[in-house]
């Protein structure tokens, strides 16, 4: 039985500087640690403590792991400051998934933005391992600014699977950058969509307030509340349900979650907070 308090020793073999605040540990476990897309763990940083993140790489993949993280506070600080060579511990796996098998077949949506697109990442990219499971698969992409955006080497790839629709929006184009796709919020990238929204999936993950006003909109669109998928972070601490620390009404986002249904949790308070 898997030991949930278990930290596996890692070592960091690269690093990728996406933007200003956030960067991407690439990770070898000691031993692989198998995961499922939209499942989290807890890196640990020796010494200074851990946090809970969502593998960004494929759960194809768990002999290695992609780890994208945001600098918000004290133990994000010093994962800013890691270098390949440099010793982690890795926890868990732990939650919910993201229900494929409910995909197959259909025309999905993605929507995200900023560190959100971390576990989108790693589901993009598993899904991309068996793309032809999936009817068409369309992926609206947001960002501050065009320094912003992360997976940049990535996009061009991305844009060769003939069922593949990747999109990029940012908010503003400060004076001296250049961009030449999409200006404004990511959910105005919801007038391009070209898929009827009755019969089909969507994954939204992002900042809080990105997650609301892109569920409301995709209610106005016609999707359906249990065909709207949210990755739900809270205040996780333990992972597993003992702290307490990431109730939703009669929820706990680590082991209920974090992948959600709207259905699931519309009526709890406060879940975008």
């Amino acid at each position: 039985m898997h030991n949930p308090y278990e930290v596996i020793p890692a070592t960091i073999y690269d690093v990728i500087q996406e933007s200003p605040l956030i960067r991407t540990l690439r990770v070898k476990p000691e031993r692989p640690i198998p995961f499922k897309t939209g499942q989290f763990i807890e890196l640990t940083i020796p010494g200074i403590g851990e946090g809970p993140f969502t593998p960004s790489s494929s759960h194809y993949i768990s002999e290695e792991m992609d780890i994208t993280i945001m600098k918000t506070g004290f133990v994000t600080e010093y994962v800013h400051k890691a270098q390949p060579g440099d010793q982690v511990g890795l926890r868990g796996p732990y939650g919910t998934r993201y229900p494929l098998e409910k995909f197959a077949g259909k025309d999905l949506l993605i929507l995200g933005g900023g560190c959100g697109l971390a576990p989108l990442r790693s589901l993009f990219l598993t899904l991309l391992h068996d793309v032809e499971k999936y009817n068409s698969i369309t992926f609206f992409a947001g960002a501050k600014t065009p320094q912003d955006c992360i997976y940049k080497d990535a996009v061009t790839e991305w844009r060769k699977y003939k069922n593949v629709r990747f999109l990029r929006s940012v908010d503003v184009v400060p004076a001296g950058e250049t961009w030449n796709e999409d200006v404004g919020l990511v959910t105005t990238l919801l007038k391009k969509l070209d898929i009827d929204p009755a019969h089909n999936p969507a994954v939204v993950c992002g900042p809080p307030i990105m997650m609301k006003f892109g569920t409301m909109d995709l209610l106005k669109y016609g999707y359906k509340d249990e065909n709207i998928y949210l990755s739900m972070e809270k205040k996780m601490y333990c992972g597993f349900g003992q702290c307490r620390h990431c109730v939703m009404g009669g929820y706990y986002a680590c082991k209920d979650g974090p992948v959600f249904t709207y259905a699931q949790i519309k009526n709890e308070e406060d879940i975008w907070e």
